[in-house]
């Protein structure tokens, strides 16, 4: 996510820790390099100049409390400040006796189809009956590629092909779902261009037929900075009780939007961040400015986790944990990991692990691999997964037979093993260590 600001941000910080000498000038020039890195960002100049001074007065000033270093004193403030700019993140929490009514509004092109797809299933998974109404008349295909999302969900989709008038299609459907007792129905409207009133007054309109409990803006998170006039000419129009924020997983100007959309005062709720139905996060603040200061996110990671119902055997976590690695717990692991999704946003989630830089290259190649480690961990023998150590050059060679696969890649599955072994030993693993423990207690 954000994969240019969160680099400079930490590139900034390792510069900071790395100093010899911390003065008036090293901190000057520290904050320097945070003021370039949020203006490549497209976050407004203004937010950034007023954000940097507040940042530098503290860290002139302020002295650390008793015990706490002043560099990890000043990387704190600069946490605090961030966390500040972005405000507070939304929750979403709907009583289950009742039909709550979500309207989506947004510009085309945002994102706000599949969203809408993506919050049903969150909405799903937190065993809310849901169902949709497509009240979006003016796209063509806009019907049909909602319903195409919500079937892989099973989430049923209220329609009326024919019919042009959004406003019926919205206060009809709304009444059939709550016939048939949904307790959350999201009510989709057509998405234009913000300076078309025609597209403003129907949303008026369409929001005092069902009037929604609440109603999300999703915007885009390309736009960068430019999402303040977009969310302010929202507001003004409609009750904009919320903000989602899409296509967070490559935006360079997604800082940009973040600061804007927050500038504005509504509240952001979620962030999608991939392609994937499951790629919607609820926005918290703290944990969004762990991950860009390569702190970490482990409770998100937690609660993926949870979500997909991955649950770590105790006995393995405990020999994990006591650095007794076996090649059956790293393929237990793999097999987690590809339920997890994208690997490089698992490794912004891991503090320690998130601080390494590790390139894209190097993520990409990781994954490639990982396809075919399976085979070749179950070409091996019961003695061979239980103590790798036995893997000589003429077992290495069978095992490579076995799979399919080169004796140098049946090699490097060795290496990797390897490395995750020492890491779970070293104390940059014991955030990874506490993620098992914890995984292993949601059974």
């Amino acid at each position: 996510m954000l994969d240019r600001l969160r680099e400079g941000l930490q590139s900034a910080v390792k510069k900071l820790v790395g100093s010899a000498s911390l003065d008036e000038k090293e901190i000057k020039e520290f904050v320097r390099d945070i003021q370039r890195t949020l203006l490549y960002a497209d976050v407004d100049p203004h937010i950034v100049l007023k954000f940097c001074q507040k940042v530098e007065l503290r860290a002139l000033e302020e002295k650390p409390p008793p015990g706490l270093p002043r560099k990890d004193h000043i990387i704190k403030i600069l946490y605090d400040e961030f966390a500040s700019v972005l405000g507070e993140g939304g929750r979403l929490d709907l009583p289950t006796n009742k039909t709550n009514v979500i309207l989506m509004i947004g510009i085309q092109g945002s994102g706000k189809t599949t969203t809408i797809g993506k919050l049903a299933r969150l909405l799903v998974k937190r065993n809310y009956r849901v169902g949709v109404v497509a009240a979006d008349t003016f796209r063509p295909g806009a019907i049909r590629q909602l319903e195409t999302i919500c079937e892989t969900i099973n989430v049923p989709v209220y329609s009326q092909p024919e019919e042009n008038n959004s406003i019926n299609v919205a206060r009809e459907g709304l009444a059939k779902l709550k016939e048939q007792n949904f307790n959350v129905v999201i009510v989709d409207t057509a998405g234009r261009h913000k300076e078309e009133q025609g597209l403003l007054q129907e949303m008026k309109e369409i929001s005092n037929a069902v009037h929604p409990d609440i109603t999300f803006l999703v915007i885009d998170g390309t736009i960068g900075r430019s999402a303040f006039k977009q969310a302010e000419a929202f507001h003004r129009n409609v009750p904009v009780g919320g903000i989602i924020v899409t296509k967070m997983d490559g935006a360079a100007k997604g800082g940009g939007a973040l600061a804007a959309v927050a500038a504005t005062g509504a509240r952001i709720y979620f962030v999608g961040t991939g392609e994937r139905i499951d790629d919607l996060e609820q926005f918290v603040p703290t944990r969004f400015v762990g991950r860009l200061l390569g702190m970490g996110d482990l409770q998100a990671l937690l609660e993926r986790a949870r979500d997909l119902e991955i649950a770590a055997d105790e006995k393995q976590v405990k020999r994990m944990m006591a650095g007794k690695l076996t090649m059956n717990d790293f393929l237990a692991q793999i097999e987690s990991l590809k339920k997890m999704g994208s690997l490089r946003k698992i490794v912004e989630s891991l503090p320690g692990f998130s601080q390494m830089n590790l390139p894209e290259k190097n993520i990409e190649e990781i994954e490639g691999k990982m396809k075919y480690w399976r085979a070749m961990i179950q070409a091996m023998t019961k003695d061979e997964r239980e103590d790798p150590d036995l893997l000589n050059s003429q077992r290495i060679r069978r095992i490579a037979r076995g799979s399919g696969v080169t004796e140098r890649d049946v090699k490097d599955l060795i290496m990797r093993y390897k490395q995750a072994k020492s890491v779970m030993k070293a104390s940059k693993g014991r955030q990874f260590r506490t993620l098992m423990r914890q995984m292993s207690r949601q059974q």
